[in-house]
């Protein structure tokens, strides 16, 4: 590929890491199982100390059904904030068996209010605001993703 094909293809592939996209530009299904359905979302991971370092930060829009999951390699208590995150959003925290262990719904943006899990968590998930109360998701409910055994 060359000349002008080229540098939209390195814009497009640039844009998508500075938004915080995984390096392949993966964005996979996750489900959502709760007590009004399954519920379907596009996300992109952040599993590495850089992608969950900058999370949804600086975006200013995101699609409908779309979030990002961070994965975390160990179990263990997360503190998030939305520093210079300018998208209001519902933090949902999972643990190692997919299982909704909290919910925060609409975290106000550009806050440094702290927000934590409350209890050891290998996952979280970021909505846009409103996701959570639409769905009616609560702890209890599953997330259904590669990154959670099933049985």
């Amino acid at each position: 590929m060359t000349g002008p094909l080229r540098r939209i293809a390195l814009a497009v592939g640039f844009s998508a890491l500075a938004f915080g996209a995984r390096a392949d530009g993966a964005i996979q299904p996750l489900d959502i199982i709760t007590s009004t359905g399954v519920h379907h979302y596009q996300v992109e991971v952040a599993d590495n100390n850089a992608s969950r370092e900058r999370g949804l930060m600086y975006r200013r829009q995101m699609a409908a059904n779309h979030g990002m999951l961070f994965e975390f390699p160990t179990r263990a208590p997360v503190t998030f904030w939305m520093k210079n995150t300018y998208l209001p959003l519902d933090m949902v925290f999972i643990g190692a068996d997919g299982t909704v262990r909290g919910v925060y719904e609409h975290a106000k943006p550009l806050s440094e209010k702290l927000i934590s899990s409350g209890a050891p968590v290998v996952a979280v998930l970021e909505l846009n605001a409103d996701q959570a109360f639409d769905i009616r998701l609560k702890s209890g409910d599953k997330v259904r993703f590669p990154f959670f055994p099933s049985k």
